[in-house]
């Protein structure tokens, strides 16, 4: 399990202002975010549309440490290299989106990024348990994707049994979806290391005011790190 110093807050931009959303990663950077979470929906793979390659490539100037891109997409390798070289660092593929996932995670590799795999609630864990030599992430939604803002599933069992089958090995366990100061604390006491925070850190917030970012990410990881104030 991980300790408090090893949180790591990722702001998904899905909650920011679309219209805006260079000066928000800029803002929520400023404000204390460790990583910058950009999630890619195709309208196919999930019921929602976002961004694709060429976003992620305008935003990659303002983005300093690191653009955490999670593919929710169907076909997902055709669209690697495209996302590598828009500037990604870590690259997320779902296990269910494809019959190939050893592949696909090679071809991330291969592009020259980590790797990640992401787990939706109702696959079962043992479904990443092959792939976990292969990662060096693996995402446990605690939602159904597709929609930002909404409420979280308990996922703390799986989350508990993923940490212990990762035993010794240099593997982030990211928790995607509900993520507020009411359940960090759970699912980093599961053993989560990086939580992906959408409404719960840009809610109240602009760029014109990024502090109320600032008060919402300290709050999450206060509340993660078992510290009251």
């Amino acid at each position: 399990m991980s300790s408090a110093r090893d949180i790591k807050i990722a702001p998904s931009i899905l909650s920011g202002d679309f219209a805006a959303l260079g000066a928000e990663c800029e803002a929520v950077e400023s404000q204390g975010a460790d990583w910058v979470h950009v999630d890619v929906m195709d309208g196919h793979f999930v019921p929602n549309l976002t961004f694709g390659p060429a976003m992620c490539k305008a935003l990659r100037p303002h983005i300093r440490g690191v653009m955490d891109v999670h593919l929710m997409i169907a076909p997902v390798d055709p669209y690697i290299e495209a996302f590598a070289a828009a500037g990604a660092d870590r690259i997320t593929a779902h296990v269910e989106a494809g019959p190939h996932i050893h592949r696909t995670l090679q071809a991330i590799r291969a592009s020259g990024t980590a790797a990640g795999v992401a787990i939706n609630p109702g696959t079962p864990l043992s479904a990443v348990e092959p792939l976990l030599d292969m990662v060096d992430l693996v995402c446990v939604m605690s939602v159904n994707p597709g929609f930002g803002g909404q409420k979280f599933i308990d996922v703390t069992a799986r989350i508990r049994a993923l940490r212990a089958l990762i035993g010794e090995r240099a593997v982030h366990i990211e928790v995607d979806g509900g993520v507020d100061i009411a359940t960090a604390p759970l699912v980093t006491a599961a053993g989560a290391d990086v939580l992906v925070a959408g409404s719960a850190v840009f809610r109240g917030g602009s760029t014109a005011n990024p502090a109320i970012y600032g008060q919402n990410i300290r709050a999450i990881r206060n509340a993660a790190s078992g510290v009251i104030v």
